[in-house]
């Protein structure tokens, strides 16, 4: 038998063992979305360099392992443990999960109404059954493959957020998952975002470690947004250089509606993100802003989509990777425009930087155009450091590596800078100056 085949015969033998300690949940409309998922999985194979959409992303080290649930870990973490990666409770909604489970001691909900209703996911499945049932797992698909099967099948808790029509959440939410593991597990977040017919609101998703164990997180996150909505979307991923992070964002964009999203990576051994947006109303926008800091040892592969389907969309794509060490990126973004999707606007940049000579970058933009009235632009670019901009730092009287560190965070900052919440830019920014060894 091969290792990927017994790994799947693991999580299948798993999945059983994770069904007798649920108890009375096994009769709850959340454990039917799972079986659902479960039944796919011996269909379905993991992975591999052989695939052309991972052909530059090796998941065999994942596959090293057998991660447990981490549904049943009840490892305890203090305010004081995970105080330096929260926002002011008074000014932002805060969900905090715990290996994946949600913890309402560390949580502060400010901002529950009828018409926004903030809470986790597990909850939601008994007091919203209606709205979760509507829209979950109608974007996130098998065809996404293995990894959002196991999501669904492990399936945890995550946020849960639903902005009624014409509702303004005022204070962005925030949405920590914390992990602090002393065994392998898996961590298996579900998030469900529903923006309303001109609803608006702001989130942050943060990934986060207060340990150094070996641990997967795989997770979900569906956006779905009606007719005049705005979302702004902040996903920062920072777990410790020990873990395996795999994660799709899939978000369906209604007409006239606006969706801004970051997607900011400092950590994990490996990372993997795919991201795929559907235009499915005419005149609407997706703006995608990427970052990414590798050093040694790292891989990092952002994988990206616009399905441009209707008429009169736009969007606009700006990747950019540091990478030091003898760490790899991998940026492959498409932007598909269908036949009927005239007067398109499509902009798609992936700009590399690389501080080693045994730093790689594998990066591929494409464009598959089936329309003739469009606009649309790509590029990609890799190089080191300006020489002559350096000179020229140095003549102002900073050192080599001082030169260097402005360079860098300067290119680096150019991605986030626009995200309008202060104390969210403030925290990217000393994480910024920590990755790259500057002082703040």
């Amino acid at each position: 038998m091969d290792r990927m085949q017994e790994i799947k015969d693991w999580y299948v033998s798993q999945f059983e063992s994770f069904e007798l300690g649920l108890n009375g949940e096994k009769q709850k409309p959340i454990h039917k979305f799972r079986k659902t998922a479960a039944a796919r999985i011996p269909e379905l194979s993991f992975p591999t360099t052989g695939d052309e959409e991972w052909k530059y992303t090796d998941i065999s080290p994942v596959l090293n392992h057998k991660f447990r649930s981490g549904r049943f870990s009840a490892t305890p973490v203090s305010l004081e443990q995970i105080d330096k990666f929260l926002f002011n409770h008074a000014e932002f909604n805060t969900l905090v999960f715990v290996n994946g489970n949600f913890d309402p001691a560390l949580s502060n909900i400010i901002d529950s109404t009828d018409k926004l209703i903030v809470k986790s996911l597990k909850l939601a499945f008994s007091e919203n059954q209606e709205s979760v049932e509507n829209y979950i797992g109608k974007n996130a698909t098998n065809t996404d493959g293995i990894f959002p099967e196991l999501n669904a099948s492990f399936l945890q808790d995550g946020a849960f957020i639903l902005i009624r029509k014409n509702a303004v959440l005022e204070r962005p939410v925030h949405i920590l998952y914390v992990t602090s593991a002393n065994e392998e597990i898996a961590i298996q977040p579900r998030n469900l975002f529903i923006l309303e017919d001109n609803a608006q609101a702001s989130l942050i998703e943060n990934y986060e470690s207060v340990s150094d164990s070996v641990y997967l997180t795989n997770a979900v996150s569906e956006v779905h947004l009606g007719k005049n909505a705005n979302l702004t979307h902040v996903r920062i991923q920072n777990e410790n250089l020990k873990s395996y992070h795999i994660s799709l964002s899939e978000a369906a964009l209604g007409t006239n509606s606006v969706y801004t999203y970051y997607n900011i990576d400092f950590g994990s051994s490996i990372a993997r993100n795919n991201f795929h947006a559907r235009f499915v109303g005419e005149d609407a926008e997706c703006n995608l802003n990427g970052l990414y800091l590798t050093s040694d040892g790292q891989l990092m592969d952002n994988h990206t989509l616009i399905d441009h389907a209707l008429p009169n969309c736009r969007s606009n794509e700006l990747y950019k990777g540091v990478l030091d060490g003898k760490s790899r990126g991998v940026f492959n973004g498409k932007v598909m425009v269908r036949r009927d999707a005239q007067k398109t606007n499509a902009f798609q940049a992936n700009k590399n930087i690389l501080l080693s000579d045994q730093a790689i970058v594998d990066t591929k933009p494409q464009l598959e155009i089936f329309a003739d009235d469009v606009k649309c632009s790509h590029g990609a670019t890799i190089g080191q450091l300006d020489e002559e901009a350096l000179f020229y730092l140095r003549s102002r009287g900073l050192s080599l590596e001082q030169a260097k560190s402005t360079m860098i965070f300067a290119f680096a900052k150019n991605v986030v800078e626009k995200i309008k919440h202060q104390q969210v830019l403030d925290y990217l920014e000393e994480n910024l100056h920590l990755k790259l060894g500057t002082s703040v």
